[in-house]
């Protein structure tokens, strides 16, 4: 019996993942979710069809006391997309709210920047750590750059695929932009904005991926 709930699981794991990436998700949160679905598989012998509310509530009880917000977060999401998408079950089940809490973010002044750009020591992580402080980008945001994004006559760089799968156009300061041209003559990289240093300043016009 258990090694046919475990062939119906591997094939509806199968189907989720192909709705996964038909709702164009981005693939760390396609990752999130596959994973959140193989521990919660795990964890119920395979059996997903039919989880009694009780059930699921000792499961999101016991990973809350055990795991940390993200996961627990991720698996919730998860299994309401399996849910609706895969078994074409309404979700009704309202087990968790998020934690109430405000974080501010830690700023960091000119004076700090300045010190961390001056202690970083090879030319492209120098580079590209001010590029990310004078564009205000996020970390991902940095490394998906192209040379394509750039706007050098509108002074603006287009930012794609950013949080909630939105792109935006952020203002280009001109002390970035001569930056960037002068970085760009150094690696010559017709495609990557910041491309490896595997192989050296030599081979980084040949690069296929960023930092």
């Amino acid at each position: 019996m258990k090694s046919a709930s475990k062939a119906n699981f591997k094939q509806n794991y199968k189907t989720h993942l192909k709705h996964l990436k038909l709702k164009g998700l981005q693939p760390s949160t396609i990752d999130a979710y596959a994973r959140a679905i193989r521990r919660i598989g795990a964890h119920f012998d395979y059996r997903l069809d039919d989880l009694s509310e009780a059930q699921l509530t000792d499961y999101f009880s016991d990973l809350l006391d055990s795991r940390s917000w993200s996961v627990v977060k991720h698996d919730l999401y998860g299994l309401k997309f399996y849910y609706t998408h895969v078994l074409h079950k309404p979700w009704t089940i309202d087990l968790i709210k998020p934690p109430k809490t405000q974080r501010l973010p830690d700023i960091v002044t000119p004076d700090e920047a300045k010190r961390l750009f001056m202690a970083t020591r090879v030319l492209s992580f120098r580079v590209f750590f001010f590029t990310l402080y004078s564009l205000g980008l996020r970390l991902g945001e940095g490394l998906r750059l192209q040379v394509g994004d750039i706007d050098a006559g509108y002074r603006r760089v287009h930012i794609r695929n950013s949080k909630g799968n939105k792109d935006r156009f952020v203002p280009l300061p001109d002390t970035t932009l001569n930056l960037l041209r002068r970085f760009w003559r150094v690696h010559r990289n017709s495609v990557l904005l910041f491309p490896n240093r595997r192989g050296g300043v030599k081979v980084a016009h040949l690069a296929t991926t960023s930092l």
